[in-house]
């Protein structure tokens, strides 16, 4: 089992993989990132080093410099002073500036790159692992034709399918793609998946989480949520318990960068003027209330923020002539702030409600549950509701459970091999 696991190569993952879609670094702004985020069907974009132009003779290196999602988009606007001029500047800037200063998070690899090598990157710090795939002209033609169909115009998102001039185009796996994979190898682990995240010591104390407390200000949480988009965790939403003799912090919920990922920029002006715990409600899969939504409104004209209103009332202006069918005309568009019209990246959105498990559940039990619900974590939680900590990060996992337990599991496999051929040697 563990030889089969070593044989394998990344390009048994890419099987059903769509092509990743890119904007061009040299090219595209914070505007263009937006309008592609908003008609792409996936919560994240790639930015490359080139633009992909079939008819230029350009032989440079051409490569992924990282990936972007709404999150990063809000937590940028969030930077920017609320003034009208300010946030033109901010959308006409470069993309790069929404790129993470670390290149290490996205990285090229071979279709023929094996299991074991991937799992070595991830425990670098690889995040997504970039992979050429190759598609055969007629399905390359049916793509082009269904792009068509579904009206997705290119030449105002600056937004295409990564292909090259020998018609390669790219994929990624992640690192929830590698634990997936393995699960489908369970036995090879045992009896590791059977025991407690207590006796496995895969806990992170509180002192390594990133966490806000309920009532202070979403603006404050910005710089955390910037973190847990680098970390591919979310921020843990807390509130003090009642024993005073013995305080602890109260798990309520998250701010979930994914969850975030899922709205549109009009989010900026909800944590301008919104509690931490009033975030959580007000980018909730459901979509805001529209009591928050009158909130917002009010606060934003209360502080004068001119800027931020100026750019909800242009997006409802743009967005009111399909939805007055659909809404009452009294409604604007941060009504539908999470209403991104995507459909993979809305499925994927999770309500605020934060995944949690005890420190006596069982390591195959919690990497479900985090799959189930395509987090790397699970909050960990005593029966007071107070928070211990968060499990450790997939490639934390695979470090310290996974790739000692395959090598182990292939040694051994090789060492039953050499023997059983030794004997047949002496028959």
């Amino acid at each position: 089992m563990a030889l089969t696991l070593l044989s394998h190569e990344l390009s048994d993952l890419c099987i059903g993989k769509p092509p990743l879609r890119c904007l061009s670094v040299a090219t595209a702004t914070v505007a263009d990132a937006i309008a592609a985020l908003k008609s792409s069907d996936e919560p994240f974009l790639t930015v490359w080093s080139c633009n992909h132009d079939e008819k230029t003779d350009d032989n440079d290196k051409c490569e992924c410099l990282g990936k972007i999602c709404m999150a990063d988009v809000i937590c940028y606007l969030s930077k920017f002073d609320n003034n009208v001029l300010s946030l033109s500047s901010a959308f006409d800037a470069s993309v790069s500036v929404l790129l993470p200063k670390s290149r290490a998070l996205v990285v090229h690899v071979q279709s023929s790159c094996s299991l074991i090598e991937a799992i070595d990157l991830i425990i670098k710090g690889a995040q997504n692992l970039i992979v050429p795939i190759h598609t055969k002209s007629i399905t390359k033609r049916r793509q082009q034709q269904k792009l068509l169909k579904r009206n997705v115009v290119v030449s105002l998102t600056n937004a295409t399918s990564t292909t090259h001039k020998n018609s390669r185009e790219f994929c990624w796996i992640t690192q929830e793609d590698i634990i997936r994979f393995l699960l489908d190898s369970i036995s090879v682990f045992s009896p590791l998946p059977s025991l407690s995240i207590s006796d496995l010591g895969v806990i992170n104390s509180t002192h390594t989480i990133l966490a806000v407390d309920y009532y202070s200000s979403a603006a404050s949480a910005v710089s955390a949520i910037s973190r847990a988009i680098l970390d591919n965790v979310s921020v843990a939403v807390v509130g003090k318990g009642c024993d005073q003799e013995d305080p602890c912090m109260v798990l309520i919920g998250e701010i979930s960068p994914m969850t975030l990922a899922c709205c549109d920029e009009t989010a900026v002006a909800a944590v301008a003027t919104l509690s931490a715990g009033d975030l959580m409600s007000y980018i909730d899969g459901s979509g805001p209330p529209e009591s928050l939504v009158g909130v917002v409104r009010n606060r934003l004209e209360d502080k004068g923020m001119v800027g931020l209103i100026s750019l909800i009332d242009s997006l409802s202006l743009s967005s009111g002539s399909s939805s007055d069918e659909e809404s009452p005309a009294g409604k604007t568009r941060m009504t539908s702030s999470y209403g991104r019209s995507v459909s993979s990246a809305a499925r994927m959105a999770r309500k605020s409600v934060a995944i949690v498990c005890n420190r006596k559940s069982s390591l195959m039990a919690v990497m479900i549950q985090a799959i189930a619900h395509r987090v790397s974590y699970v909050w960990v939680i005593d029966e007071d509701g107070c928070l211990i900590g968060c499990t450790i990060g997939i490639s934390n996992y695979v470090n310290r459970l996974v790739r000692p337990r395959i090598l182990a599991a292939i040694w051994v496999s090789r060492l039953n091999l050499k023997k059983a051929t030794l004997d047949e040697s002496h028959v």
